[in-house]
């Protein structure tokens, strides 16, 4: 079994910064990426930003030059979400994605529960 823990939401001012966090953990083989969605209310979830295990990155054109997603070299289970120059439309419950190989290195597909995101004055 995986474990997807996120955090840091919260209610922030148009304008301000936030970081996200998600760690993954227990039987992981290994990670093909880890990314961040977003769901606000009566719209679909989307994606916001994934993070392949080649370093590749993929942005929402909505947070291009906004949001950097990133993990530490030595803590390649966890993913963070900087998110600068936030707005109101960036409200949303932000959740965390991971996609791994288990031990018989079939894919399989991890949600963590989800973060509120609130940018509001």
């Amino acid at each position: 079994q995986v474990q997807v823990v996120e955090s840091g939401g919260g209610l922030v001012q148009p304008g301000g910064s936030l970081r996200l966090s998600c760690t993954a953990s227990g039987s992981i083989f290994s990670i093909d990426a880890m990314g961040w969605y977003r769901q606000a209310p009566g719209k679909q979830r989307e994606l916001v930003a994934v993070l392949y295990s080649g370093a590749q990155t993929n942005y929402a054109d909505s947070v291009k030059g906004r949001f950097t997603v990133s993990t530490r070299s030595n803590a390649k289970n966890t993913v963070y979400l900087q998110m600068n120059n936030l707005k109101p439309e960036d409200t949303a419950v932000y959740y965390c994605n991971v996609k791994i190989r288990d031990s018989s290195y079939w894919p399989r597909d991890y949600w963590g529960q989800g973060t509120q995101v609130t940018v509001s004055s």
